[in-house]
């Protein structure tokens, strides 16, 4: 009989990465998919990344490197945290990973005990309860007032608790774009640096906010940073997901546990992917700015034509990729809608219920306008009585029957 652990069987899959895969299969089995559930930017990454990636593969030499990062990799992710952050950091204060969900991994690990409690708002990220669960902890989750996405202070304050040893805040937040208030971050850097407890800031979106609505640094709030840990990387700001390197920034003494941690499960980070990342980092910006301007002029789009939608409510993001629009007006669970939309409309959104806010989709704004119009059009088709009722998806004239 197949023995499974107990903390294995009550893992659930990624429903962001399972969408996506059955998104592909229809692709290359000729169905008219539009695919709003993406969680990458379209396009290159770039040039700067991609010459330092040739170079390093014409040197032949790609070996293994020092299992926290290499000097340069550390190097520019100092000089990034100067410029993003403004706060000056040493490079002992650094461990790179392979992509930031294994900074976040390498973290949990390293400070959590079996029942000990993790506590984080939602909408959340859908991995952190189960990457919670992995490392032996309790996800503690905490909702926001009816219609919004930012919690009640007190109420973030009031579930921190004797078991409690981290607080998770990712903002610009995925799903929901929300970049949350100054006094929010700031009251919480206060409550967990009082009460002894780490706050874990998944800054992987930070430089994906539009307008005024960047972020504030919790580094601008932090006494002495000792509980302060800081996650980043390159998938989402430079678009190079595929490279997988992200990377935490924290007390010196936490990031040699952390990498204890790493060099007992994956090693060291790739040397091809950190050459990479280095030309990003320490090549032309104009890349980030461009790419934001694409996303807002992006997500403006897809707020037109959502709000074409009778009865949907949305809120509109301040920061990322994503859109978390209220369906709750179908009647439908946030699942049963997502399966609905995909064989009736072809259209492939996430589901909020696992991100903690159900009878909400995520839709994703980062793909070709085209499919974002087409997208939301099939959308609307589907829900609203009040759209024509004959639409073309593909090929095929469809008419609302339904």
């Amino acid at each position: 009989m197949l023995h499974i652990s107990e903390i294995a069987s009550k893992l659930a899959s990624s429903p962001t990465l399972a969408l996506d895969a059955q998104a592909k299969q229809l692709k290359a089995a000729g169905e008219p998919v539009i695919h709003l559930g993406g969680g990458e930017p379209a396009g290159a990454m770039p040039d700067d990344a991609a010459k330092a990636a040739l170079e390093k593969i014409k040197s032949g030499l790609v070996k293994y490197t020092p299992v926290s990062g290499t000097w340069a990799m550390k190097k520019a992710v100092v000089t990034h945290t100067a410029r993003v952050y403004g706060k000056e950091i040493t490079a002992d204060g650094v461990l790179v990973c392979g992509g930031a969900k294994q900074a976040i991994y390498n973290f949990l690990v390293s400070v959590l005990n079996p029942g000990d409690e993790v506590v984080f708002p939602a909408p959340y990220w859908v991995s952190y309860p189960d990457m919670v669960k992995l490392c032996g902890g309790t996800p503690v989750v905490v909702k926001a007032p009816d219609g919004g996405f930012e919690p009640k202070i007190e109420d973030m304050s009031a579930a921190i608790t004797g078991k409690t040893r981290v607080v998770m805040l990712n903002s610009p937040n995925n799903p929901s774009g929300t970049v949350y208030s100054n006094d929010f971050i700031g009251e919480l850097v206060s409550i967990c640096e009082n009460r002894g407890v780490y706050l874990m800031m998944d800054d992987i979106y930070r430089e994906l906010a539009f307008g005024d609505s960047s972020p504030v640094s919790a580094f601008a709030y932090s006494r002495d940073n000792s509980n302060l840990v800081v996650i980043n990387g390159i998938s989402k700001s430079y678009g190079m997901t595929g490279f997988r390197i992200g990377w935490a920034v924290a007390n010196p003494a936490l990031i040699k546990v952390m990498a204890k941690v790493q060099g007992q499960t994956t090693s060291c980070p790739s040397d091809l992917s950190q050459a990479a990342a280095v030309g990003a980092i320490e090549g032309n910006q104009e890349f980030i700015t461009n790419l934001n301007h694409s996303l807002k002029h992006k997500r403006d789009v897809l707020m037109a034509e959502l709000k074409l939608i009778n009865g949907l409510k949305v809120n509109v993001p301040q920061g990322t990729f994503y859109s978390l629009p209220d369906f709750r007006f179908t009647g439908k669970g946030s699942e049963e809608l997502s399966k609905f939309l995909l064989e009736k409309a072809k259209v492939v959104t996430i589901p909020g219920v696992h991100s903690g806010v159900e009878g909400h989709l995520r839709i994703s704004y980062c793909g070709p306008e085209n499919d974002i119009i087409e997208g939301a059009r099939r959308i609307r088709w589907a829900l609203d009585p009040q759209s024509p009722a004959e639409i073309v998806i593909g090929a095929e004239k469809h008419t609302r029957t339904w």
